[in-house]
């Protein structure tokens, strides 16, 4: 019930004003109480002093039907008023001024108030009886005779009017609370409702709804929290649409990123995983609302674990995951800290180094495999001049057949060097062509005839599959030729004699695709992925003899690319091997 201010106001408004009026009202009933009685006695005091004592002055107390004369001469008091005389010896009452007072002759020990009168004084007060006023004094005559004149003031009709104003009183205490409370109420209803409207709008922002706004309807303090509540919400809304804003490009930036992330709590649950972390670390699901970190993390590298990290207090580092599937990732770790540097959790980066390393690897594989291919003609030119030098020259047979070796192993570090000058200006994007439009089919005839010799030196079937109208291709003829010729030679190498090889040009999806395929010795299965490599060869030293440098494919793939093509190879060991060029074909119209 007094849980709200409502009730609460009403309550004070209630107990102020019935305390108020009580005190009010006790203070006044004895006020007027204490004043009748006083005036009372006054009175009493007065007639003693005015009437009596003139009165009996010089009468013979001891004569007790002179004494009743005298009294009973004296004028008619009020009927509330009564006074005796008693013998001061015998204490009994001898005259009374009421003619009719059945006092008179007793004992006024027994029959009246049961006080002493002071002998000391000559006015004493005995004790008053219930509704009666008592006064008594001791009086001396002329004549040296002392009697007691017993005064008794009935305040009946005093209590009776101070009863009615009780009454009164009670009944206006009563409509002055009725009215207070139908006053407190609206009062009350003045200044709660508008808190309570407060209180409305308050509830709606907690769930979201910012665009509340209170009534202003007074300049009083309620309505200056009204003002201050409007201010507030404007304020908290545009704070937390720059928050949200700010939130909504985090989560876009951490979520679209193209490393793994993930941010842990002290006690190691996960606040927050963006989907390239999962997907690096191939998490199906997370288990539970609230995955552990280190029951995650912990199997790939224990050394990422938030116990470990705790364990070693290092606030930050860096650590290697190796995966199943041969992928390499490094994890970057530091302390969450907020603003006054306590440490709220740990966050960790990963990154996919995979192709890193693997192009760390291929450069270590080049510089070696570039020195390899260098070294063995510069030592073959070295030893073959040494020879010479030595002597050998004189011997024209052994000269001439010296001087032919350190040629050829010339031509093939020249071959090589050229290579090389050509996939390094392709890699800078370097390389320019000499783009004209011409007939696919005639260049393939072209080639196929320049190869001629070498078909039938090896004594290879040659089949030619053209297509049956003509394909334009718009690029740098010299370049295909050169790719296509690099296949062929490939496939005459690398099949045994009376072999077949095969050429066939078609029309696919505006694309002209060209399918060079042999029945040689084949490639494995896991050097088909490298065969595009720089310096990459599945029979290294077989390879080598045969006069190649290990470059033609990986030119050939980028003279392709460039050209907005695509080359791919399948093979199988002892079946043979099927190279498909893809280029775009040219539909312009000539003018």
């Amino acid at each position: 019930m007094f849980k709200s201010i409502r009730s609460k106001i009403i309550v004070i408004y209630f107990l102020l004003v019935f305390i108020a009026m009580a005190i009010v009202g006790v203070f006044m009933i004895n006020q007027f109480k204490n004043l009748h009685i006083n005036t009372a006695t006054n009175t009493l005091n007065r007639i003693v002093d005015n009437i009596i004592k003139p009165q009996i002055r010089y009468i013979d107390f001891t004569n007790y039907e002179d004494l009743r004369y005298e009294i009973q001469k004296i004028p008619v008091l009020p009927g509330e008023y009564e006074l005796l005389m008693i013998d001061a010896n015998t204490y009994k009452v001898i005259a009374s001024t009421k003619s009719d007072s059945r006092l008179i002759g007793k004992d006024s020990l027994n029959n009246l108030n049961k006080g002493v009168i002071s002998n000391s004084s000559e006015n004493g007060y005995m004790k008053d009886e219930e509704k009666v006023k008592n006064i008594g004094y001791r009086y001396t005559n002329q004549k040296n005779q002392t009697i007691i004149i017993y005064g008794k003031a009935y305040l009946e009709n005093i209590y009776e009017v101070l009863n009615e104003s009780q009454k009164i009183f009670l009944q206006a205490i009563i409509m002055a609370l009725i009215v207070t409370i139908i006053l407190g109420f609206l009062v009350s209803k003045s200044i709660t409702n508008p808190i309570k409207d407060v209180t409305i709008q308050a509830a709606k922002m907690a769930k979201g709804d910012f665009d509340q706004k209170v009534d202003i309807r007074s300049d009083d303090e309620i309505g200056q929290l009204g003002e201050m509540f409007n201010y507030l919400t404007l304020r908290l809304k545009n704070t937390l649409d720059e928050i949200s804003s700010e939130k909504s490009k985090l989560n876009a930036i951490i979520n679209q990123m193209g490393d793994g992330l993930i941010a842990v709590d002290n006690e190691g649950y996960i606040i927050h995983v963006n989907p390239t972390f999962i997907q690096m670390l191939r998490i199906n699901q997370m288990y539970t609302t609230r995955p552990i970190y280190d029951d995650i993390v912990g199997k790939y590298n224990k050394n990422l674990t938030l116990k470990y990290i705790k364990d070693k207090n290092i606030s930050q580092g860096s650590e290697i995951i190796k995966l199943e599937n041969k992928d390499i990732l490094r994890a970057n770790f530091v302390y969450l800290k907020n603003d006054k540097e306590e440490v709220k959790g740990l966050i960790l980066v990963v990154q996919d180094i995979t192709e890193h390393e693997k192009l760390d690897t291929m450069r270590k594989e080049f510089v070696a495999n570039v020195s390899h291919e260098l070294k063995t003609p510069i030592t073959t030119i070295k030893s073959y001049t040494e020879t010479l030098l030595d002597g050998a020259m004189d011997d024209k047979e052994i000269c001439g057949s010296f001087l032919s070796v350190i040629d050829k192993e010339s031509d093939r570090m020249a071959r090589l060097v050229s290579d090389l000058l050509q996939l390094s200006r392709m890699d800078h994007k370097k390389n320019n062509f000499n783009s004209s439009r011409f007939d696919i089919d005639n260049l393939i005839k072209d080639i196929v005839n320049k190869l001629d010799i070498s078909f039938k030196e090896k004594n290879h079937i040659i089949k030619i599959g053209l297509c049956d109208k003509n394909i334009i291709i718009n690029g740098d003829k010299d370049r295909i030729e050169q790719v296509i010729q690099n296949i062929l030679s490939n496939a005459i190498k690398y099949t045994p004699d009376n072999g077949v090889v095969s050429i066939n040009i078609k029309e696919e999806d505006e694309q002209a695709v060209i399918s060079i395929k042999d029945n040689g010795i084949g490639i494995p299965k896991k050097d088909v992925s490298r065969i595009f490599e720089r310096f990459y060869r599945v029979d290294k030293a077989r390879s080598r003899d045969m006069g190649g440098t290990g470059l033609g494919l990986s030119i050939a793939k980028h003279i392709i690319e460039q050209h907005g093509g695509d080359i791919s190879v399948e093979s199988e060991v002892g079946k043979g091997t099927e190279f498909k060029i893809k280029l775009p074909v040219d539909k312009s119209v000539d003018i």
